[in-house]
This record gives structure tokens, sequence and C-alpha cells, in this order.
């Protein structure tokens, strides 16, 4: 009887965890978290073109404020499906003087990227 209990037991936790509903909305292409616009940084959603037979995301971050602000960011690339596209980019620093902007970039060589997302954080 214990055996069968457990047996139950351990079904409904394994059931529980085979059920991931997280999903990636791809069209949203800026992420920001709140720390980054609090710190002062404004941005618009990136920009896709196309550069030397890439696509190329750009994006300007602004400083409103009266001292530099360092941030971290990274572009995650998708294809026409949603699925994010391998290699993965490595997350990058910059470091925005006060009053000021700067553009930040990526770049792929692969053909089937269609969709970026920008991921902002400190």
């Amino acid at each position: 009887m214990r055996a069968l209990a457990t047996g139950i037991t351990l079904i409904a936790l394994l059931s529980g965890c085979s059920s991931d509903t997280t999903t990636i909305n791809t069209s949203q292409s800026l992420v920001m978290e709140s720390s980054v616009l609090s710190a002062g940084i404004t941005t618009d959603e990136p920009t896709l073109s196309e550069h030397e037979g890439q696509q190329r995301a750009s994006s300007v971050l602004y400083n409103q404020q009266e001292r530099a602000v360092t941030l971290h960011y990274r572009f995650y690339w998708y294809d026409d499906k949603g699925l994010e596209i391998l290699p993965f980019e490595r997350p990058r620093t910059v470091t925005v003087a006060p009053h000021d902007k700067i553009e930040i970039s990526s770049q792929t060589g692969n053909l089937t990227a269609s969709k970026v997302r920008l991921y902002l954080y400190l």
C-alpha cells in the first residue's frame, strides 16, 4: 500500500514538472528591467537593417542623468517561426556618459534571422 501511494505521488509530481507553459513573445523587441529606466536610460526598439550581407540590429541608448550609467545588454535573434538562432550572443557591457547617447548593435550572418529582441539590465 505504501509503495502504491509513493508511486502515485511520484507520478503526480512528474506530471506537474512536464507541463512547462513558458512561452516567448518574439514580437516584443525591447525588454528593459525597471532598474535601467530608474537609472535614467531610455531607448527605442531596435531597428533592423542589412549591412554587408548580414542582418544588423541597432538601438540608441540615452542617458538623462548627471552621472555615467554602466549597463549590460544582449541581442536575441529569431527566425520567422520564433526560434532563437544559434550561436547565442554573449551579454555585453557599455557605459553611457551623463547626458549622452551611444549606439549599440549586433550582426548575424544567419539569413533566416528576421526578428530581434534587445534585453537591457544593470
